[in-house]
């Protein structure tokens, strides 16, 4: 099969005028192109320059109802009205035609050019010695000057159905024609030559109703065709039968004389639809047009299912796999579909094989195609070459990366397509079908099983392909069938270690989704809205999960106790039961055993996921339980704290008398977990903490932060206990201070720990890190605001100034740490908690409410938090930009942070003079922020409104590097300049003069190279008033705003945005701060923590630390 030329799109525009010929009436060929046009005119000039059409005014006032007036409309009145009297007019025209052809010729091309908007005549007695060039050339003459409306495309009511009735008339014609007209040679020859010629002329319109009316001929000719073979069919069986009878005869003479003329027929027909294809179609699918392009796809290929035994070769399928390489993506996605249809039918399969070997790799790229809706059509037709076994199982591997590709939509269609081919193996003709619903459970969840193997390394990923084939895979709801292989009652079929974790993970996974849980991160964080089927659905779902585990979780959790990999998932379990169930069917006793084998499980693990997920099942248990239950749940629980306490006070004890301290470690860790969830009381044991501080310095960094988390948690309930009474005692009073006091003598003492002391890597920030977060949201907690004029003004708390300058030099030093050290800590647990992220979002916190002294804020902590800008990565600059708006906010006047951040940042470029390298990149950096704050003043509104500001940072800036001689010259450049394109021209002449007056009388050649930065800064100035001269004389566009143009290619693993994306001051950002995709950064091993951490819920409001999101909005 040939290759399609590779022309450019000036080469198509070009061609399709040069190249189109088109047969006249007489026989002679023509060149449109070169009659009308010269090559350097566009095809679109004859529409732009649109006057006022003349229009027929009789016509126009003619009555709509055709009705009263029978047929005496003309045929394009008929075709702008009511479409339902076309087949009777088309009646009437034919009978005219019949008795004289002439006139009704002539009536009918003149409805052809009133179709394409033009009033154009032609006389009835020269209507044989008219040229149809000559016509045609006319008719684009009229098109240049204006004189042609455009009905297909107006919006207006009365043409609504005017490309319907259009089709409908030429379709009934040729029906009523069949049985004599349409074989004359003459009417519909004519009629297509001049179909043809107007395809091929440069103004649109021609060329939308020429192609339209071009493209119903052949579909109407096919239909013509299929009568006339079903009519031979019949004939040649009639004569086979006569034969049979008599080999001779008149009857047979006529049957076969009958046969011959349906024979011509049909080749007639045929020829006349080759005709059409090859002047029409052939240059108009490469039309400028998609709308052109699109309607000859759709056409061909219902022309190709219609009738293949001319249509179903080669020579035409070849376009169809041309233009799935179009630009234009209605046009791929009519030809997917047009392939889909074509490969639906099993018959038609044969035929296609050298076009399914030349085109089926890009059938296959079309499935990761930047439209979704072809995407999406592209892996549909993927299924139907899957099922013909057309496609090699090696080509697929680019598919099956597709289960955890962005778009829900595409997953869940190559989920599909996974499934039909992996798992149920429908394409498979050797694979035997089993007539065991079970036993098809069990082959099902094996395969699949298999496939998670592939994902073991990651959880977050194994869940994302589940997601996809959970929809179609009702094997995954089988729960007795699951809960069978995981207690291993089939004895022929011994699950691997890995395949039992995997089991676990689906199961799990699969009833949360039966219960309508998200298990997959989204776009739309916005409340499911369930009808009352699916709410009845879920509720179903989660007797039938209740039911099915009611006898068989003890077993489970006996089993799998002490796996740490297989717990989290079985615990959650329990959390999307209907615990009611439980009493309704007398099940108590199973019940108690389950709550009881979770609290065993809880105090034989000491890593985050499993005790988080024992925790949270027990806090539901006591909540989501009733009567008898609920009072058992509650007391055990409080026994679980107890026990704790006790084993907390040993393990202490043993680090005193010298034992190791990994028993205090653990301990910690699960006192830190349930007190996320819930108030535990340690008042006793929270001296003992202090003692362990204070006593031993020298303890493991990882015991000293949890020691530290617990306080501080104590701390926060102590604190929420009081606000929620609605009596308060002095002694509660005190004992919270005292404890707040303790609290934070023990981080100040941390805040003063030389860094080098503390290790390398992830151990050297760990209690720094665990200290920023900890005395933030602490202060943030006891801020004085909260307490002023109330009877607990005592507990007001603010921090001196001594202390929160340790504080920010503690708070740069994690900034310090690369992303590379980072990432080889990845997989550590609660390092989300400890990130530079999270010490950046604690900062910022207090500078966005407040929580510390106004002056100290205001002139060094926000411009010194804003100064870091464009330093360390997207996370902590989208955090950073957060807090830039909550400050505009409170304060329009941000004019000195801002100029202080720029302070900052050029004092970190001075001190860095000597070494060039890290020079250059603090200048650069300089010039990032410089920028990205300018950017915030983006927008017309914008800067009507921070005019004021912008013209402060600019003075104010000027003078900081005047203030100095020219050693700060280039801050001009590295911080200044950026602003001046957000003044007007008046304002930047304004400054240009009063740098004149500044430095009139200096002699700067004596210092030419000091001086250079402040020649390039007035270039830089007159540069910005010529292009602010030219936006203004832009003409301003009406009408609604342009959409932001789509990035082609997909780019799956970037984050990178420049400075000139950020959001202006003055745009709406109440809106709330949707979680990206975590499939964003998959191949990230750094950020792959947060899809471990996605499905998990996040602790209340007084724990909002262990958060680490740098999508954070500052209230």
């Amino acid at each position: 099969m040939e290759d399609e030329p590779d022309v450019t799109e000036q080469n198509v525009r070009r061609s399709k005028r040069t190249r189109v010929q088109t047969r006249t009436f007489d026989g002679l060929v023509s060149n449109i192109r070169d009659i009308v046009e010269s090559d350097d005119e566009s095809a679109d000039e004859f529409v732009e320059p649109r006057r006022k059409p003349y229009r027929n005014r009789t016509n126009e006032a003619a009555p709509s109802t055709a009705a009263a007036k029978g047929f005496d409309q003309n045929l394009i009145e008929v075709i702008k009205s009511n479409g339902k009297y076309i087949p009777q007019v088309v009646k009437s025209w034919v009978e005219r035609y019949e008795t004289d052809p002439k006139p009704a010729m002539v009536e009918l091309l003149t409805m052809l050019f009133e179709a394409c908007g033009a009033q154009y005549h032609i006389q009835g007695e020269l209507l044989d010695e008219t040229n149809v060039d000559d016509v045609v050339v006319a008719l684009v003459n009229l098109a240049a000057q204006g004189r042609v409306e455009d009905y297909q495309s107006s919006k207006k009511k009365e043409f609504r159905s005017f490309k319907e009735n259009l089709v409908s008339f030429w379709d009934n014609l040729v029906s009523e024609c069949q049985n004599g007209p349409l074989f004359d040679q003459v009417l519909f020859d004519k009629c297509m030559d001049y179909v043809i010629a107007l395809s091929c002329t440069p103004p649109r319109v021609y060329r939308h109703v020429a192609s339209m009316v071009g493209l119903q001929l052949v579909t109407s000719f096919i239909g013509a065709a299929k009568m006339l073979g079903a009519h031979r069919q019949t004939t040649q069986r009639q004569l086979t039968a006569e034969k049979k009878k008599n080999s001779e005869g008149p009857h047979v003479e006529s049957l076969n004389k009958r046969l011959s003329e349906m024979h011509e027929k049909i080749t007639m027909i045929e020829e006349m639809m080759r005709k059409i294809f090859t002047g029409l179609f052939v240059h108009r699918y490469r039309d400028i047009d998609p709308e052109i392009r699109m309607s000859c796809i759709q056409s061909l290929g219902a022309w190709i299912i219609s009738y293949p035994s001319l249509f179903l070769q080669d020579l035409y399928l070849k376009y169809l796999g041309w233009t799935l390489n179009d630009k234009n993506a209605g046009v791929r996605k009519a030809s997917v579909l047009a392939l889909q249809n074509l490969y639906d039918v099993d018959d038609n399969v044969p035929s296609l094989g050298l076009f399914t070997e030349r085109f089926y790799k890009r059938m296959l790229d079309l499935a990761d195609d930047i439209d979704l809706s072809v995407a999406v059509c592209a892996i549909s037709l993927v299924k139907q070459l899957l099922r013909h076994q057309l496609v090699p199982d090696d080509d697929l591997g680019s598919l099956y990366d597709l289960l955890i590709d962005d778009p829900p939509e595409i997953r869940h269609a190559i989920g599909a397509l996974v499934y039909d081919h992996v798992v149920a193996q429908k394409f498979n003709n050797s694979q035997p079908r089993s007539s065991d619903e079970s036993d098809s459970s069990h082959v099902h969840l094996l395969r699949m099983l298999q496939i998670l193997r592939e994902f073991s390394a990651d959880q977050s990923l194994s869940i994302y392909v589940i997601d996809d084939i959970w929809e179609f895979m009702d094997a995954m709801k089988d729960w007795k069938r699951i809960i069978s292989m995981l207690l291993d009652e089939n004895p022929s079929i011994e699950l691997t270690d890995d395949d039992a974790t995997n089991l676990t993970r689906l199961f799990c996974a699969s009833v949360k989704k039966a219960v309508g849980v998200r298990i997959v991160p989204v776009i739309d964080n916005r409340k499911q809205s369930l009808s009352k089927a699916q709410k009845e659905m879920i509720d179903s779902n989660r007797k039938d999960v209740t039911v099915a585990m009611m006898k068989n979780y003890p077993q489970l959790m006996r089993k799998y106790m002490t796996d740490k990999k297989k717990v989290p998932s079985l615990v959650e379990i329990i959390m999307h039961m209907n615990l009611e169930l439980y009493s309704l069917k007398r099940q108590e006793q199973s019940f108690k055993t389950v709550f009881e084998l979770i609290i065993e499980t809880f105090f034989k693990h000491g890593d985050k996921e499993a005790l988080r997920s024992c925790v949270e099942a027990l806090n539901f248990c006591t909540t989501g339980s009733r009567g008898e239950l609920q009072d058992f749940a509650q007391n055990k629980l409080k026994k679980l704290e107890e026990e704790l306490i006790v084993k907390l006070k040993a393990a202490i004890k043993d680090v005193a008398e010298g034992d190791d301290e990994y028993s205090l470690l653990v301990n910690l860790k699960r006192l830190y977990e349930l007190q996320l969830k819930r108030p535990v009381p340690i008042d006793t044991l929270y001296d003992d903490m202090v003692i362990v501080l204070k006593n031993f310095r020298n303890i493991d960094d990882e015991v000293v932060t949890f020691l530290l988390l617990n306080m501080y948690l104590h701390v926060s309930w102590c604190l929420s206990s009081i606000m929620n009474s609605k009596v308060v005692s002095d002694e509660s009073i005190s004992s919270l201070v005292s404890k707040r006091n303790v609290l934070f003598n023990e981080l100040d003492y941390f805040l003063d720990i030389p860094v080098e002391t503390q290790g390398k890597g992830t151990s050297r920030n760990l209690i720094a890190s665990r200290v920023c977060t900890i005395l933030a949201e602490s202060w943030l907690l006891f801020r004085k605001p909260n307490f002023d004029s109330t009877q607990l003004e005592s507990l007001g708390y603010c921090p001196d100034i001594s202390t929160l300058r340790r504080f920010w030099k503690l708070c740069v030093q994690q900034f310090d740490v690369s992303e590379e050290t980072e990432d080889e800590e990845a997989n550590k647990e609660y390092v989300q908690e400890t990130t530079r992220d999270a010490v950046m979002i604690a900062a910022a916190k207090i500078v966005a409410s407040e929580a510390v002294p106004k002056e100290y804020l205001q002139e060094h902590l926000a411009p010194d938090i804003i100064s870091h800008y464009a330093m360390h990565g997207a996370s902590v600059a989208e955090v950073v930009k957060n807090l830039i708006l909550a400050l505009s906010k409170k304060n329009e006047d941000v004019s000195d942070i801002f100029l202080g951040a720029l302070k900052q940042a050029y004092g970190r470029y001075l001190t860095t003079t000597n070494n060039e390298s890290l020079s250059t990149q603090r200048f650069k950096e300089c010039k990032d922020l410089s920028a990205r704050l300018s950017n915030f003043f983006g927008g017309a509104a914008a800067r009507i409104k921070y005019r004021p500001v912008i013209l402060k940072i600019m003075q104010n800036g000027i003078n900081h590097a005047f203030s100095d001689g020219p050693w700060r010259l280039p801050f001009l450049m590295a911080a200044v300049i950026n602003f001046a394109s957000k003044l007007a021209k008046s304002d930047n002449l304004a400054i240009i003069n009063d740098l004149e007056n500044r430095t009139r009388g200096i002699n700067m050649d004596q210092d030419p190279s000091g001086w250079a930065p402040y020649k390039a800064f007035i270039a830089g100035l007159h540069e910005k008033c010529l292009r602010n001269e030219d936006e203004t004389t832009v003409k301003r566009g009406r009408g609604r705003p342009r959409k932001n143009p789509v990035t082609e290619g997909k780019k799956l693993f970037t984050d990178n945005t420049s400075s000139e994306d950020e959001d202006s001051m003055d745009e709406d950002d109440n809106q709330d701060e949707d979680e990206a995709p975590l499939i964003h950064s998959i191949r990230a091993s750094a950020k792959l923590r947060a899809l471990r951490g996605a499905g998990r819920g996040q602790p209340s409001s007084t724990q909002d630390h262990a958060a680490s999101r740098t999508s954070v909005t500052f209230n």
